[in-house]
């Protein structure tokens, strides 16, 4: 019970009337740092105080890499089926209900083409919050879509990976779809068009041993986490203490496994310039 409730000038001290600060105003930086999303965002998403690169969707890099923002997304109704039947925790069916549900997507990939700096380029996006980004049938599916697109289209073909693997509840098939994919790569390449793999944060397991490492030319974020097992798991396998820096994408680039480390704000002129470069046209 309230012992007192004041109302004067517009000012009321009535707890019911208590309003809670809305989510997502604010970010609070690795370092401990609080900014507020708007700057963040402003910021192509990257920390301004420690230049950390918060892991994002394919909105938003769709939103950063095409001219205005503007893009045609295709194969939206591409999705995957419980072929196997496949029980965990959960059915895989209600998995994919409640994945869907939650992100709002229907994959854990997405196929868009637009321009960048005036040139039209397609790209598929890893959406790591849909099932970790797993790799299955209908992602495989939707990468050979997109390849025979830029065949006929003639196009140069943008991958920005983000996943944790292969998905574990299509067994098989889930791996068949790496196998799917480097066989439409190939098509591409004899074609005489470039392929260029984007590595985020994270990028571990079945796309790392796969077409996430066989691009062109392979652009990674500052940061970002790239390897195929765990460092926990090699740790426990080698019995070895990991050099400082393992699986990043700067330890990375001086083992040779990458050629660019991109900042996101650099990100779309970067692709913009391999394109053209792989392309035999002028870079700007």
């Amino acid at each position: 019970m309230r012992w007192f409730t004041r109302q004067k000038k517009n000012i009321s001290t009535d707890i019911s009337e208590k309003r809670e600060v809305p989510e997502g105003l604010y970010y609070k930086t690795p370092s401990g740092k609080i900014i507020e999303t708007d700057q963040l965002t402003a910021n192509y998403y990257v920390s301004p105080e420690d230049d950390f690169h918060v892991r994002i969707g394919s909105s938003q890099y769709y939103q950063i890499l095409f001219d205005n923002g503007k893009f045609k997304e295709l194969d939206v109704k591409v999705h995957s089926k419980d072929s196997l039947n496949f029980v965990d925790s959960k059915p895989y069916k209600d998995r994919l209900k409640e994945a869907q549900s939650k992100t709002n997507l229907t994959e854990a990939i997405r196929n868009a083409v637009g321009k960048v700096n005036g040139k039209e380029i397609y790209i598929s996006c890893m959406d790591f919050s849909f099932i970790g980004g797993s790799v299955g049938s209908a992602v495989g599916e939707k990468i050979r879509r997109a390849i025979d697109y830029c065949i006929k289209n003639k196009l140069p073909y943008v991958i920005i990976s983000q996943s944790g693997g292969a998905r574990m509840q299509e067994a098989g098939l889930s791996l068949m779809q790496l196998a799917k994919v480097e066989a439409k790569l190939a098509q591409l390449s004899d074609a005489g068009l470039p392929y260029i793999s984007v590595l985020t944060d994270p990028t571990f397991g079945g796309i790392t041993a796969s077409y996430g490492s066989t691009g062109d030319i392979i652009i990674a974020e500052p940061g970002a986490l790239i390897g195929f097992a765990g460092p926990r798991v090699i740790k426990e396998t080698i019995g070895k203490d990991l050099p400082p820096g393992f699986q990043s994408s700067e330890f990375l680039l001086e083992k040779g496994f990458i050629d660019i480390i991109a900042h996101r704000k650099d990100l779309k002129n970067t692709i913009s310039h391999c394109v053209d470069m792989l392309m035999n046209k002028e870079v700007k």
